[in-house]
């Protein structure tokens, strides 16, 4: 039995996982951006963090699990071309994506650090603009990492 032959069940059983997954993660995403889209009770501020952080996972629906089961299927077919391009997207995709959801975890953080330790303050130091440009900046250094 070869290295191959040992693969190829643990192979079959990620891509049916990741087909699950990716599936649970686009439509619950859709219904978080839904849901705050329509919630008028959230500060924007908060709202838009929070639009960020689903974007950003549901990105990984869209893009990284499909990406990752072709990965998984290309390395199932022997001698198989653009195995190396498929990867290396891949990985940009979802280094990408993995930064700025980690990013905006991180601004949520200290947005409600913020909201708690300087509650009097909050409001004039967290303005819907200055949220909007710190979103823009973390998928900016995202992207370039």
């Amino acid at each position: 039995m070869t290295d191959a032959d040992d693969l190829f069940s643990s192979y079959i059983a990620n891509v049916i996982f990741n087909a699950f997954l990716c599936y649970t993660t686009i439509m619950l995403n859709i219904i978080t951006i839904h849901t705050l889209r329509k919630t008028s009770s959230l500060p924007k501020p908060l709202k838009t963090l929070l639009l960020s952080l689903a974007v950003s996972d549901l990105g990984v629906g869209l893009l990284c699990r499909p990406m990752y089961i072709a990965y998984l299927v290309v390395k199932l077919v022997p001698n198989a071309e653009n195995s190396f391009t498929l990867s290396s997207l891949f990985y940009m995709v979802a280094s990408l994506l993995s930064y700025a959801s980690f990013f905006g975890v991180t601004a949520l953080t200290v947005d409600r650090f913020l909201a708690i330790h300087f509650y009097l303050r909050y409001q004039e130091l967290v303005t819907h603009e200055r949220v909007v440009k710190v979103v823009i900046l973390l998928w900016v250094i995202s992207a370039l990492l």
